[in-house]
């Protein structure tokens, strides 16, 4: 049977066929549709008291949803429907849309199979929805968001406003200065493939009582994958990719955080990421026992025994990051995040990599903008410094691999500065690019101070 999405979808409409205007037009406009006005065919309220659903179809919950969506732009679903084509969709079919809301019979489309390579192997699984349906989960999360997080744990910081995984790494570091300097470190393996939709639903029931949402909500989790043309259909997990699924992650979790206070222990979660801090090996290798027992007996998730430990933070990465073994520890960059970026950066700075000096730069200041967007919550500051002389040796050595022959390099050194002898003595060296890059004649000539000038 062919789903709701694509008894909506129309032929695409020509630019100018549509009124040039919002898609919520104030109310009495006759020519576009509100949001809000009801139908005939659409269930009475009152104006005391708003059902959830009629909460989700409000227009300016919708509105805002709307924005977001296309603020986040983002890739189309199965159905090849761009986000810049949603709204003068919804000038056309949002009327019908919202009556299939408000009455329960809305069908979601399945979701697309994008496959994100890991940094540590393997892949991790998304869900592309449509641009339609990630409207209407964000308009979900949107009204459930008010409902559930003011009870959710001081110790879940993710996907949350006013938490951040800077914050969360600081609460770890602040646990390891008291002296809580061993770490219970619960990797769950594919936590959002294997979430019993049974048990998910049961906790979101625990507070909200429209049985229109609570339906809307266990169809997308079981909307199903389209994966080579074939709709595989859904039995246990939350698509990574739709708004909804952070909200849904922590809803899942909220019973580990309540049994980890429970019990007094120093915690910190970010979605599946969670570490118990102790204070000695003995006392993790209890709670390890005791919190997989929890999970996997309670939750019906499964711990994944090979990647969770208990050991000093200093040896294991938490969000990137690690720390020093100090009474007072440092946050620092962990070590497979900095393999992470070598390696990217030495992709950028291959020297057999065919474009311009100019297109390479553009390229990896963007890569290092967000980078170290990130990464500035690290206080070793030395291993910026190294990272950042040997990112600029790298450029040198492009630079030398581009000139190509001595004649050339030796006029672009006198160009820069350097004497005519030290420029022979590069451009006639039959050493590597590499070596070559880290000579005084090469420092001096692709110094910072041409950097700063520049």
């Amino acid at each position: 049977m062919a789903s709701s999405r694509e008894k909506h979808r129309q032929p695409k409409i020509p630019t100018g066929s549509y009124p040039q205007e919002e898609v919520v037009n104030p109310r009495g406009t006759e020519e576009v549709p509100s949001f809000s006005p009801a139908r005939p065919n659409e269930p009475a309220r009152e104006e005391s008291c708003i059902d959830l659903m009629e909460q989700v179809v409000e227009r300016e919950n919708v509105l805002g949803a709307l924005r977001r969506v296309e603020e986040n732009k983002g890739k189309p679903g199965v159905d090849g429907m761009e986000v810049t084509e949603l709204r003068p969709f919804l000038v056309q079919q949002w009327a019908n849309i919202r009556s299939e809301l408000l009455q329960g019979t809305y069908q979601p489309t399945p979701v697309r199979r994008v496959e994100i390579p890991k940094p540590d192997g393997g892949v991790r699984l998304l869900g592309v929805p449509t641009v339609l349906d990630r409207l209407i989960q964000q308009a979900l999360q949107q009204v459930l968001t008010p409902i559930f997080d003011p009870e959710f744990s001081p110790h879940s910081y993710g996907f949350r406003a006013g938490y951040s995984q800077h914050n969360a790494v600081q609460q770890a570091q602040n646990y390891i200065a008291q002296g809580y300097r061993w770490v219970v470190d619960v990797d769950l393996a594919q936590f959002f493939d294997r979430v019993n939709h049974d048990m998910l639903m049961a906790r979101i029931a625990r507070k909200v009582k429209d049985k229109r949402v609570l339906k809307l909500i266990r169809k997308y989790l079981q909307a199903g994958v389209m994966t080579g043309g074939v709709c595989v259909v859904s039995e246990e997990g939350v698509p990574q990719g739709g708004p909804l699924s952070p909200l849904l992650s922590n809803i899942m979790l909220d019973d580990l955080d309540g049994e980890l206070m429970k019990r007094g222990h120093r915690f910190v979660r970010y979605a599946d990421d969670c570490n118990v801090y102790v204070r000695s090996k003995r006392a993790g290798e209890r709670v390890m026992e005791s919190v997989t027992q929890f999970v996997e007996g309670r939750l019906k998730l499964k711990v994944n025994r090979e990647k969770s430990a208990v050991d000093r933070p200093w040896k294991r990465k938490f969000l990137g990051f690690s720390f020093t073994h100090h009474r007072q520890p440092k946050v620092r960059v962990s070590s497979k995040s900095l393999k992470r970026f070598k390696d990217k950066v030495r992709i950028t700075t291959k020297r057999s990599r065919g474009q311009s000096m100019a297109e390479r730069l553009d390229i990896l200041n963007k890569y290092l903008h967000g980078w170290s967007g990130y990464d500035r919550r690290a206080e070793t500051r030395s291993v910026f410094v190294e990272l950042d002389e040997w990112i600029r040796r790298r450029l040198r050595m492009c630079l030398l691999k581009q000139w190509k022959q001595p004649k050339t390099k030796r006029k672009k050194l006198v160009s820069l500065g350097i004497p005519e002898e030290w420029a022979r003595n590069i451009s006639g060296s039959r050493k590597g690019y590499w070596r070559l890059a880290l000579t005084p004649q090469m420092n001096k000539a692709l110094g910072l101070a041409l950097s700063r000038s520049s």
